[in-house]
């Protein structure tokens, strides 16, 4: 792993000032993996598959993982540097070039951003590491020795110690300020909570007041650094817990898919996907 610094490096300059994101009850997000959309899986070529996107009538691209990974073949959920763009897919200016042309098109763009873990390459790991149990120290500021919810992989972050709070801010500044990201899809945002429960998925899936309260003082954050800008929570929590977010001002992915496929197979009664609709579980919006 190796740092580079620039001293006095030259500021892109920007063609859109001024960019009008699309509404988000208007959205039409088209998610991409450059590793497996793109034979040369760079910024260049994304860039020049723009007029491809304009035909398919998207008006916002989901960038998955593209903050420094472990590995180069990563779908990059394995997150290592939270400030840094991965190495393998271009360079900073390409892809500030990347987001310009998408916002000349219309287009927003979406950074799916992972800040649920750490991976042991990560210096929030090693600097304070328990290398007799192989998992943080006891006294690390950022991370919990054992995660505090099922399905949790790497190294499980705390957002109640002041230490995550402003990494957090830190990291969500930097890519809507220096890259003028349009907004983040948060990954495992469900996992965002100190309520210590390892194993119990069900009780994890229960309505969490520390967790609502982590997740209105991260938007919070984001929408004072760029007002509008979005946030896309990969939540499946309880519908009072996802309500009171998303009429707070959050979006969310929503799984029908096991609906949807017995609806295509004539299963009426584990066909009903209706609760796609808003509306029908209480939103505001």
């Amino acid at each position: 792993i190796v740092s580079v610094l620039q001293p006095g490096k030259p500021k892109y300059n920007w063609k859109v000032q001024n960019f009008k994101r699309p509404n988000k009850e208007n959205l039409i997000v088209y998610e991409v993996l450059l590793r497996d959309f793109l034979a040369n899986r760079n910024y260049k070529t994304l860039k020049d598959s723009l007029p491809y996107f304009k035909r398919l009538g998207i008006n916002a691209i989901e960038l998955m993982p593209v903050s420094e990974f472990e590995g180069n073949f990563s779908w990059g959920y394995n997150p290592n540097f939270f400030f840094a763009l991965d190495k393998f897919y271009g360079t900073e200016t390409a892809v500030k070039d990347f987001i310009d042309a998408c916002h000349q098109q219309g287009i927003a763009v979406i950074m799916d951003i992972v800040l649920n873990h750490a991976f042991g390459s990560s210096p929030h790991a090693q600097m304070y590491w328990d290398g007799t149990n192989n998992k943080p120290a006891t006294n690390n500021p950022w991370l919990n020795p054992d995660a505090k919810h099922p399905f949790n992989v790497g190294n499980d972050f705390n957002h109640e110690s002041q230490a995550t709070k402003d990494l957090v801010a830190r990291v969500v500044r930097h890519w809507l300020t220096n890259y003028k990201i349009d907004g983040f899809r948060w990954d495992l945002s469900k996992g965002f909570t100190q309520t210590n429960n390892p194993n119990n998925v069900g009780a994890w899936g229960a309505y969490d007041a520390s967790r609502v309260a982590i997740w209105k003082r991260i938007y919070d954050s984001t929408q004072a650094i760029s007002p509008s800008s979005y946030c896309i929570l990969e939540h499946f929590a309880d519908n009072a817990e996802e309500r009171e977010l998303a009429n707070y001002g959050m979006m969310f992915w929503g799984n029908n898919n096991f609906r949807f496929n017995e609806a295509t197979m004539g299963y009426l009664s584990n066909s009903d996907f209706s609760d796609i609709s808003a509306m029908r579980r209480g939103w505001n919006q």
